[in-house]
């Protein structure tokens, strides 16, 4: 066993994926010995504190399975069919494994559409945050019965990259049917090297996953490389590891070097605020009091409407605001919970309040402190 001080030790937020073959033993239906095994390491994590995502593939074998069908098949509405079967019983069991262990599970169905939307974006990632809030493990699988480009082998491994951004995970741990990313398919040569650690996004990992045409590229291997370069984009590191090892979460988490580890070069409060600094065209500003400027500042917290003067600009819920002083200076900018007609309707105005002036409540922050960065 070797042991090493990797950034999983301390990390407290984990996004796990999981693929069709091993879900479901290579397609044979869902496998309930592994979920078993899965689920056992996720409540054993969550037991210490962490909080635990499964993405996890599955249901089109699944639901082939139960419908008896024998081969894939290629009409998308037939895939869509199996993957609404199939989703039954993938739910039953991540549910059923889990609650032996006291935990409670969440089904989340999402779409990239999902995520490329503003307010549909703080939806998925305010529902997600709270179900962790509930100890419970959100599993969460690409929408395949509505979806009409996504359902295609190794997409899920994209979607976890997507999940371990929306929720600023600390960790991706990508489980699959290899031991990790090899200097070469090991499948035609036995003397390809297993690589031990690397930069995520660093155009080797590409070449060494084979590329998109290749034999090891259609196997999945480099939609994972290409996922844990887009999680590094929000400071989180990946792990590429074979899914059957024994304990592997478990181990992981304690510092167990395990397969292949691909670290984020940017930390993960860069990152964030690298994002909303130029990645996000600002539409719009608030202007705060000394009170709501000093506990931004000074005491981390979040924004409250009661805090704000004016409002500037015809920002939607989602856009990225400037938060600036009363003397004109930006001291933050973060992402909005209410529009800016709304936040006019709002602004000086307690927060146990925003309810009964716009008739529903996005949450009591005007921007939550998680959606925040100092400038």
């Amino acid at each position: 066993m070797t042991s090493i001080s990797t950034p999983l030790v301390d990390a407290r937020r984990i996004v796990v994926k999981v693929g069709s073959s091993l879900v479901t033993n290579e397609g044979r239906g869902v496998d309930p010995q592994a979920v078993g095994n899965w689920c056992r390491q996720l409540a054993t994590l969550a037991q210490q504190g962490r909080e635990m995502v499964m993405v996890s593939s599955g249901a089109i074998a699944e639901g082939m399975r139960r419908l008896g069908w024998v081969s894939r098949p290629v009409q998308l509405h037939e895939l869509q069919a199996a993957a609404a079967v199939g989703q039954m019983g993938l739910a039953q069991m991540y549910e059923s494994q889990l609650s032996m262990h006291g935990m409670r599970s969440a089904q989340v169905l999402l779409t990239h559409a999902d995520l490329a939307d503003r307010e549909r974006y703080l939806n998925a990632r305010s529902t997600l945050l709270t179900l962790l809030s509930l100890r419970s493990v959100p599993v969460i699988n690409e929408n395949d019965t509505v979806v009409t480009d996504e359902i295609k082998f190794g997409d899920n491994d994209t979607l976890g990259a997507l999940v371990a951004n929306l929720i600023e995970a600390d960790a991706l741990i990508i489980l699959t049917d290899q031991a990790g990313l090899y200097s070469e398919d090991p499948r035609s040569n036995p003397d390809a090297e297993l690589l031990r650690s690397a930069v995520a996004g660093d155009a080797d990992l590409e070449r060494m996953a084979g590329g998109a045409g290749s034999a090891i590229g259609r196997g999945g291997m480099i939609t994972k490389v290409l996922a844990a370069k887009r999680a590094a984009r929000s400071g989180a590191n990946t792990v590429i590891a074979w899914g059957r090892e024994p304990d592997v979460l478990i181990r992981l988490a304690r510092g167990e070097a395990i397969g292949t580890l691909l670290t984020a070069a940017t930390a993960k409060v860069a990152a964030r605020k690298q994002w909303m600094a130029d990645h996000l065209q600002l539409r719009g500003a608030v202007v705060v009091d000394a009170g709501a400027s000093e506990k931004l500042v000074a005491a981390g917290k979040s924004l409250l409407p009661v805090g704000v003067i004016t409002v500037e600009g015809g920002f939607h819920r989602g856009d990225v605001v400037a938060v600036r002083d009363e003397r004109g200076r930006e001291i933050a900018r973060g992402l909005a919970n209410y529009s800016a007609s709304e936040t006019r309707i709002i602004a000086r105005k307690p927060s146990s309040q925003i309810e009964a002036l716009l008739g529903y409540s996005n949450g009591p922050e005007l921007i939550h402190r998680d959606n925040l960065v100092l400038a």
